[in-house]
């Protein structure tokens, strides 16, 4: 993000300087939003979901709510923000363990760990409060065009698994090769809860591995 003159007005902080003088320095751009992230993540995980407020936000990062609504028009969006700048990040290659049924909870715990850092309470209010739009990204918390990534990461495991001779791809249906994904969101949805490991696990054991090798 540039300097945002046009999305993201300046505010005025002082400071003070020498004996009786105040002088007054502005916040703008990158430096303006780190801030009001940071007092979004410190009331976050200080208050919870359902007491953070725009007007408590703007009084941590020392700006007013009207600074907030030129960027974020609600809460969620504030929110959805605020938890993409400091959870981690998602993986950016294919796990290659040397198995398949590792390489896939590898993929599978990679995803779920970003949500571990973020309450169920946060998740559940995000959910009753967001559009559907917002709901899409909440399970991976990534980019419109990470789906088509982590798609894309399924098929280098299964393909390496076939080399291994583990798995006979031609016998694997697409609706298969998704349902791990599809079950992570599944239990998003339905939980309102971060994914454990636990889950993780029964999913890959109970349900995809007994599915590719039938």
């Amino acid at each position: 993000m540039d300097e945002q003159k046009n999305n993201f007005s300046t505010e005025p902080t002082k400071s003070c300087s020498d004996e009786n003088k105040n002088t007054v320095t502005r916040r703008r751009g990158k430096i303006l939003e780190a801030a009001i992230l940071q007092a979004a993540w410190d009331e976050l995980n200080n208050l919870g979901y359902s007491h953070l407020t725009m007007e408590g936000v703007a009084a941590r990062a020392k700006t007013n709510k009207a600074v907030l609504y030129r960027r974020w028009p609600n809460k969620p969006t504030l929110v959805i923000s605020t938890i993409q700048k400091h959870i981690r990040k998602p993986i950016t290659d294919a796990p290659d363990t040397g198995n398949l049924r590792n390489d896939v909870i590898t993929l599978l715990e990679e995803i779920s760990k970003p949500l571990q850092a973020i309450s169920a309470e946060t998740i559940h209010g995000l959910m009753v409060d967001s559009s559907s739009h917002i709901i899409s990204s909440i399970p991976l918390i990534v980019s419109k065009n990470n789906e088509d990534t982590l798609s894309k990461f399924m098929m280098t495991i299964l393909k390496n698994a076939e080399l291994r001779g583990e798995v006979n791809l031609e016998k694997v249906s697409p609706r298969i090769i998704s349902l791990p994904m599809d079950l992570l969101r599944y239990e998003i949805l339905t939980t309102h809860e971060p994914i454990s490991n636990k889950t993780v696990s029964e999913i890959v054991d109970d349900i995809f591995i007994p599915l590719i090798h039938s």
